[in-house]
């Protein structure tokens, strides 16, 4: 009953609850089913907006938590809690779920039961990965979340579905073997000098290690996340991923998978292991300007929409990525903005494509143009999109690419410095296929037929619109809950050997703590 009565676990259970619940659907009933798929997936977000209305911003302790003994012998709990930036990414979660089923609803047409019973198991697996604050648990969630994304792509993807959804598997796979090994030597690491076993994720912030050790478990654990963020040149499973996937899954697959690989960097590699963290950290930031430029000049160069989409994440991934490793307050804090903007801005620009491939069974740029005359509604919200994308001010990707780029450059002035190539190029690319699209001549008449936004496309966009326009006006409530957190995890980074868990910021307290 204690885990139905804390919030924050009630919401990890729930969808999967939700997700098996869905089988109990009758057969050939498929309105229902969507109606099930889509009020469970609205009562997950609405239950999880308790734990912004209960949040203290000005608190850097987990709270919501929860920690319940699961195998004491060996030290496992079911331990979870939230700081600011666990806090927006589950609420990114919960935002973007409902709004995935409902661009599914034309678009899946086979084995529906399975599909949004695949989707409300992925809601409760990345929830979990970003609440666990057990390692056993950690990994349970992160290889559990893997199961239902590749099904996803595997069985409802596009015609080279079964080679992406391998890739993807095989990638992530490799990477969680190394993590994997990696937990079970921190583990005995600390009972050979504790005693004990624990898996407890602000007790091993206080584990003692040489620093060969450091090394060698921050480079495994950083190797997972790498794939998953994905980091050049582990991208390589991205673009074909989300260009096979359907629009639902590429819409999560961009919005929330991608940002594990940064959250873990947050969490574990770099608190876990600071002297380690801090002798890489100039490297993967460097990776990451490289997967600016590279990203945004492969993108510029791509005639499919969605893959143009694709390769931008990757050059997104890598401002945020060059954030994260600064270990500067306002750089910090700008990434884990970006990362809720990219997921905003880019998962409504593949719900965008989605809506035109759903029409014309293309995705080719060439195959439009001349779309503001035939559809104006479309062509409003894309431009809207377009511009967020691009870091317009005023809108949301403005304020928190600015916050990197000038956070980073205190940091590491030449690598900002280089990053800023990749506004430019994301306004060449975006705003060149924003304009192939939409303006000039009507170049294929079957684009004269084609139906502007329907009414339950503008329910599943306006949504994302508003805190599109929200965010860029106003990103203080956003910030002030991100910035304490953002300051524990510099303050981790900065120390020379890891802290005794007292006192650490991050261990369990606060608000509903046990």
């Amino acid at each position: 009953m204690e885990l139905l009565a804390n919030p924050l676990s009630f919401i990890i259970l729930l969808p999967a609850l939700l997700g098996l619940a869905i089988f109990l659907v009758p057969r050939g009933n498929d309105a229902l089913l969507k109606k099930f798929a889509l009020l469970g997936t609205l009562a997950v977000f609405i239950v999880s907006l308790k734990l912004w209305t209960g949040f203290d911003p000005a608190q850097s302790a987990m709270q919501f938590g929860l920690d319940k003994p699961w195998l004491p012998s060996y030290g496992i709990n079911f331990s979870v809690g939230l700081d600011g930036i666990s806090l927006l990414m589950v609420l990114l979660t919960t935002f973007l779920m409902p709004i995935s089923v409902l661009a599914s609803f034309n678009y899946i047409k086979e084995d529906q039961r399975a599909y949004y019973a695949s989707l409300l198991f992925l809601e409760a697996g990345m929830i979990g990965v970003f609440a666990a604050l057990d390692l056993f648990v950690f990994y349970l969630f992160w290889e559990a979340m893997l199961i239902p994304m590749y099904f996803l792509i595997g069985i409802w993807g596009g015609p080279r579905r079964v080679y992406a959804a391998l890739k993807f598997f095989i990638y992530t796979m490799a990477g969680s073997v190394l993590m994997l090994a990696a937990i079970l030597w921190l583990a005995a690491e600390h009972h050979a000098a504790a005693g004990a076993w624990t898996f407890s994720i602000p007790a091993l912030y206080g584990t003692l290690l040489t620093h060969q050790a450091q090394v060698w478990l921050f480079a495994a654990f950083a190797l997972a996340f790498a794939v998953k963020v994905p980091l050049f040149p582990f991208h390589t499973w991205l673009p074909d991923a989300h260009v096979e996937a359907p629009t639902a899954g590429s819409v999560i697959l961009a919005g929330v998978l991608l940002k594990m690989g940064v959250y873990g960097y947050m969490r574990l590699a770099v608190p876990l292991f600071p002297e380690a963290a801090r002798l890489f950290a100039p490297w993967l930031a460097g990776l990451g300007v490289v997967g600016i430029i590279y990203g945004s000049l492969v993108a510029w160069t791509q005639k499919d929409m969605k893959k143009m989409v694709a390769y931008s994440s990757v050059a997104h991934l890598g401002t945020v990525m060059l954030g994260v490793m600064a270990f500067e307050p306002a750089a910090v804090s700008g990434a884990v903005l970006q990362m809720v903007n990219h997921g905003l801005s880019t998962g409504a620009l593949f719900l965008l494509v989605g809506v035109l491939y759903e029409r014309r069974h293309t995705r080719l740029i060439e195959d439009y143009g001349g779309l503001a005359k035939v559809i104006p509604g479309f062509a409003a919200v894309f431009m809207i999109v377009t511009l967020s994308s691009v870091g317009m001010p005023g809108l949301n990707g403005f304020i928190g690419e600015v916050l990197v780029l000038f956070g980073s450059f205190r940091v590491y002035p030449w690598l900002a410095a280089a990053a800023v190539t990749g506004v430019i190029l994301s306004a060449v690319y975006m705003l060149g296929m924003y304009q192939q699209v939409v303006f000039g001549p009507v170049r294929h008449a079957e684009n004269n037929a084609l139906q502007d936004l329907s009414p339950r496309e503008w329910a599943y966009l306006l949504p994302l619109l508003a805190f599109i326009l929200l965010i860029g006006v106003y990103p203080n409530p956003f910030l002030r809950r991100a910035l304490p957190a953002a300051d524990s995890y510099i303050s981790l980074s900065r120390q020379n050997t890891a802290p005794p868990a007292a006192e650490v910021n991050l261990a369990l307290g606060g608000k509903e703590a046990r």
